[in-house]
This record gives structure tokens, C-alpha cells and sequence, in this order.
């Protein structure tokens, strides 16, 4: 089995070879490593330090630079997407390898987030690294369980599945591209199994850096969840409610925001989607024009 891994990269290449440099302490090493970045300043000379890495440049967003990846996986069985901030225990590779291998059925794998920083102010390096250090799991590598949708930070696809239904990642969601993730594994969990390891166990750092402003990110919490329960890989049960969440949580903390949080940016996105979708002019590349 080869297992090739996929990093879609914006504008933090310190934190990308901190990632980098985790990766070389796999148990079972990857295939390949494929980074897709835009500009130059995104990498900086990290292409020139690990010329075994596959480099690849395409222009911004994630969905296209996670489609750029697969396009250059052909040869791999497995791919796995890591956010640039993920931080995978040692033996990630070899849970992931184990559980494909193991169950055929399976076409998305996610794995074990022990700390999430995108749920905060966020995670350092050092902190990521001493929870990784910190995880006391000692279960069978193979151990896993039925899955709603694979996290887009760590997420794993058997390509075999994607070749025969030409499966790409929604490039309508453009930029950051809010639930990309829950749409591109739905449509490929109509083929097979969507599971979450236990085995497979990381990090999260939820690093800021790099994100788009409050405005943005809030009209996409209103508009995405609604083109996709249209579109059919979101169910409108979860849609809704997702949609009606997030804009109750703006609200209620625009009074007193988190510091690293535009509240009130989101909340004055959310209400510019609802109305666009009031109206009939929402569409999830809109915030292109926010």
C-alpha cells in the first residue's frame, strides 16, 4: 500500500516546517509528501531544504490546492490531507495503514484530534508537542468507528474510490472553504465507510495566522451549510441547525469577543448571508467580493 500525503499551505511556512519535521518521526514513513502552495512567500526555502518533497503551485484557495494534490497522487492508494498545522503522533501512518488495509470497506479516514486549537486562541508548538508526548493511548492501531465526516485536518481517502467516481474537493467554496471537509468525504461516504481511528492521534494547533477576516468566515457559516443541504451532501437537519448556531454564538459574544476572534465581523456576515439567501443572491463565492 503507498500512502502519499497532501498539505494545502497559505502564508505560514515557520509552521508548515514544524509539521514538515514531525512527519520524519513516523513509524511508518509516507509514500511521498506533496505541499500545494500559491506564492513563493508561502514555502520561503523550505523547497530548497527537503528536495524530496513534491512542491506544487496553483492558485489560492483550498479546494484547488487540495485538488491539485490528487491530481499528482496518481500512484498512491491512500492519500492524507494535513492541515499545515497538524501534529501527528508517531505512529499515525502506520494506524492509517493498518485500518485500510483491515477494512476494505473504508474510503475516509479521519483520526483522533486530542487537542484542538481552532476551538481557542490556539496551540504552540511546544504545547502540541507535549501533548502529543502526554497521550498515554495503548488500544490496537486498527481500532475504529463509524464517522459523520472526515475533519479537514486530518483526513484520509482511498483514491481507488475517488478515480472511479471522479470525487474532487468543491472549488464553488472558495478561499478557506468552510465545510469543504464534511461535502468532499459525504459524497465519498456514498461509496463506503467514513471511520474515525483511534489510533491515528494528533494535534491541532488552530494557528490564525493566515485566516480570512471575521466578515468572510461569517457569511460562510450562513451560506455553505445551506448550498450544501442543496446540493445533497449536507442533510438539511444538520444545516440549519449549524447555520442558526453560529450566529447565535456571534451574537451573544460580539460583547465580549475573544481577542483572537472578529466576532462582530462574523455576526455582520452572517446577517449579510441570511439576507442574500432571503433574496436569492447567495452564493458561497461571494465572499471573493467581501
Amino acid at each position: 500500500m503507498r500512502i502519499a500525503i497532501g498539505i494545502a499551505t497559505r502564508g505560514r511556512p515557520t509552521i508548515l516546517a514544524e509539521t514538515i519535521a514531525e512527519l520524519a518521526l513516523q513509524t511508518r514513513a509516507p509514500d511521498s509528501i506533496l505541499v500545494c502552495h500559491a506564492t513563493s512567500d508561502d514555502v520561503n526555502d523550505l523547497p530548497q531544504q527537503h528536495p524530496d518533497i513534491t512542491w506544487l503551485r496553483t492558485t489560492p484557495g483550498l479546494p484547488r490546492q487540495r485538488n491539485a494534490i490528487l491530481d499528482a497522487v496518481e500512484d498512491c492508494d491512500v492519500v492524507l490531507f494535513l492541515d499545515d498545522d497538524f501534529l501527528p503522533a508517531p505512529e499515525y501512518l502506520e494506524a492509517l495503514e493498518a485500518v485500510f488495509r483491515a477494512r476494505p470497506d473504508c474510503v475516509v479516514a479521519t483520526g483522533t484530534v486530542l487537542a484542538d486549537g481552532a476551538k481557542g486562541p490556539g496551540i504552540t508548538v511546544p504545547e502540541g508537542r507535549a501533548i502529543l508526548a502526554a497521550d498515554s493511548y495503548a488500544g490496537p492501531l486498527a481500532d475504529a468507528v463509524p464517522h459523520f465526516n472526515g475533519y479537514g485536518c486530518n483526513m484520509a481517502f482511498r483514491m481507488a474510490t475517488v478515480r472511479a467516481h471522479d470525487i474532487r474537493v468543491d472549488e464553488a467554496l472558495p478561499l478557506y472553504a468552510w465545510y469543504e471537509d464534511i461535502d468532499v468525504t459525504r459524497r465519498l461516504g456514498e461509496h463506503g465507510s467514513i471511520l474515525r481511528l483511534a489510533g491515528a492521534r494528533g494535534v491541532h494547533l488552530g494557528v490564525k495566522l493566515g485566516r480570512g477576516p471575521g466578515q468572510r468566515l461569517g457569511y460562510s457559516q450562513v451560506v455553505n451549510p445551506i448550498y450544501l443541504a442543496r446540493k445533497g451532501s449536507f442533510p438539511w437537519s444538520h444545516a440549519l441547525p449549524s447555520a442558526g448556531r453560529h450566529c447565535l454564538i456571534n451574537l451573544i459574544r460580539s460583547v465580549a469577543p475573544e481577542p483572537h476572534v472578529d466576532r462582530f465581523g462574523r455576526f455582520r456576515g452572517n446577517m449579510l448571508g441570511v439576507w442574500e439567501l432571503i433574496t436569492g443572491k447567495a452564493s458561497p463565492r461571494r465572499v471573493l467580493d467581501l
